[in-house]
């Protein structure tokens, strides 16, 4: 198990680092498959921050389960996740949007 969390937060961290240098704006969600009008809509270098920065502070995360197999460290890890998804959901919508003129 501990080789498939390394696995996963390696991925992790080096998805944020491609996302951060600006090489992987295809790896966020619902970016890429937007249309140029709803693209236009956010300020991408704020988007890849906030994704690049939510996949690297994920990664260390995942050691959470590895330190404390049982059932709370897979409840903290779940509560890690959630308060991370809604922080990125609320600051991507709000922060990366532009500015309507």
């Amino acid at each position: 198990m501990l080789i498939t969390i390394i696995i996963l937060a390696v991925l992790l961290l080096v998805m944020g680092i491609i996302i951060l240098i600006g090489k992987g704006d295809i790896l966020i969600a619902g970016y890429n498959t937007a249309s140029k009008e709803e693209r236009a809509k956010y300020d991408i270098k704020k988007l890849r921050l906030l994704i690049g920065v939510f996949l690297i502070v994920l990664a260390p995360s995942l050691f959470i389960i590895a330190d404390e197999p049982s059932m709370e460290g897979t409840l903290a890890f779940a509560c890690i996740v959630a308060v991370l998804c809604f922080v990125v959901v609320i600051l991507c919508s709000t922060w990366a949007k532009k500015k309507s003129k």
